[in-house]
């Protein structure tokens, strides 16, 4: 194929669409599930102000947040992402699966 041709082909449709928006990071988790683990990472010094944070940042419910969460402990992106936090979660995940 000569420049002449190749200059002469269409370009490719761009589509940005909200899963353009939300580029996927090193990790290959986007921007929302990384800011999840950033929010379950910081420590919490009255009760309430976790949810507060899930409302006010994310614009999430709490069952949504969690629910999401619990979604990421399974993917190797999020262990990849935060090996220390998600091995953590994990532990207390199984432990009350098993009190149950």
């Amino acid at each position: 194929m000569g420049a002449d041709e190749e200059a002469a082909r269409p370009e490719p449709e761009r589509t940005d669409g909200p899963e353009q928006q939300q580029q996927a990071g090193p990790a290959g988790l986007d921007a929302r599930d990384r800011a999840v683990l950033a929010l379950e990472a910081r420590s919490w010094r009255t009760a309430g102000a976790k949810e507060r944070a899930v409302r006010e940042e994310l614009g999430l419910s709490s069952t949504r947040y969690y629910q999401l969460l619990n979604g990421l402990l399974d993917r190797p992106e999020a262990l990849a992402h935060a090996p220390v936090l998600v091995n953590r979660l994990r532990r207390v995940r199984d432990a009350r699966r098993t009190a149950r």
